[in-house]
């Protein structure tokens, strides 16, 4: 596929910035200030923050051939600092839930044991579970810049043993790209000094249209080469089973829309106690990580998305419940709010809160002789009338 000869060289870039972060300065720069890159062939431009190694804007062109910014985030900078909400940020050390905010290394069922007992904030449903690192997580760090260029930007991070509870420091590199047709390629990696588990992702916010054509997601169409999510309590801590989707509003085994099959979700309740929408973690079949594996389009735009790779799941959240938010001047604002069921988010991600639950088989814990690597590629393109 078109564009995939960049990979390599983001590997490359990733690798060469993880290796001279360790020594890196706290960032000399303005953490808010924008960072621009552009593709090599014109085809797309994004720009990133170094407060959480955040994306703030990403033009596409759409089917008339104009550019539209389809990230959800703030025209005012400095909102990125606070309230936190996470709008395109790189979470972590540990993405998603951890019940209770605890684990075990060996991992073992809810932190049961035998193994050492590790306690990270509780931050989320009232002080029951740990969500997206705790308290401090990765998104509301200053990332050092170690490398730029016109069409690609690489931030690193330091996260100090102990941090928010989690052993071990952990060095994590983020590397943008932008290729050619339209390729927004990312690649995370990190090293550890000791075990300690490790589970990251980009958080971002989109709507399709750039909120041109609808407010909602009606038109926006979604394909998920998936036939189970991760089975969940009502806080979405998982329990160790899966749902099949088959039968389920959660179906998107074959194409249909977002929007249209939200209502659906109210009776089970899929993304939580007394929620109607989409919160939930989908496993992908047979990920081989070199075709996309969910799919996404608008039909008013005639934007189209899909994702390659190398993450076995997929976590997507229907903005369900979303803080009266201006929109972005691209899109609308600052009069026109973010309202809810108006975006959707795609993490990428391994299995969460597998740390509690060993029965998923995924080994989640990294150490010295173990580096961990992310990636993704979001092609875009336009949907053939």
């Amino acid at each position: 596929m078109a564009g995939f000869k960049t990979l390599a060289r983001v590997g490359v870039l990733a690798a060469a910035a993880l290796r001279g972060s360790a020594t890196l300065a706290d960032n000399s720069t303005d953490p808010l200030t924008a960072i621009n890159i552009t593709a090599p062939d014109g085809s797309a431009r994004a720009s990133f923050i170094a407060h959480g190694a955040t994306a703030t804007s990403l033009w596409v062109p759409d089917k008339y051939g104009e550019f539209r910014d389809i990230l959800v985030g703030y025209e005012d900078k400095s909102l990125y600092v606070s309230p936190r909400n996470f709008f395109a940020p790189i979470v972590g050390r540990y993405a998603n839930r951890i019940r209770n905010g605890t684990f075990t290394i060996p991992v073992s069922k809810n932190a049961t044991g035998p193994g050492e007992l590790y306690q990270v904030p509780k931050n989320e449903h009232n002080g029951t579970n740990s969500l997206h690192g705790g308290d401090e997580g990765f998104d509301t760090r200053i990332w050092s810049i170690v490398d730029n260029g016109t069409d690609f930007v690489s931030f690193s991070m330091v996260d100090p043993a102990g941090t928010e509870g989690f052993p071990g420091t952990v060095i994590t590199t983020i590397t943008y790209s932008l290729g050619n047709s339209s390729i927004f390629n990312m690649s995370i990696q990190a090293t550890a000094t000791e075990a300690t588990p490790i589970l990251l992702s980009a958080h971002q916010f989109f709507n399709l249209e750039a909120y041109e054509e609808t407010q909602d997601l009606s038109g926006h169409i979604l394909q998920i080469n998936s036939s189970k999510i991760i089975a969940t309590d009502g806080n979405l801590i998982p329990n160790g089973s899966f749902v099949e989707v088959e039968g389920t509003p959660l179906d998107f085994r074959t194409a249909k829309s977002i929007g249209d099959s939200i209502n659906a979700t109210a009776e089970a309740q899929y993304c939580g106690t007394d929620c109607v929408g989409f919160d939930n973690a989908w496993i992908y079949d047979n990920n081989t990580g070199d075709a996309p594996v969910v799919s996404v389009w608008s039909e008013n735009s005639g934007i189209r998305l899909d994702v390659v790779t190398n993450q076995p799941a997929l976590q997507i959240y229907s903005c369900n419940a979303m803080d009266p938010t201006p929109r972005k001047n691209s899109q609308g604002g600052p009069d026109a709010v973010v309202e809810d069921y108006s975006c959707f988010v795609f993490e990428q991600e391994s299995y969460l809160d597998a740390i509690n639950n060993p029965e998923f088989g995924i080994d989640q814990i990294y150490g010295p002789n173990r580096p961990y690597f992310w990636h993704s590629s979001y092609i875009f393109s336009v949907v053939d009338e």
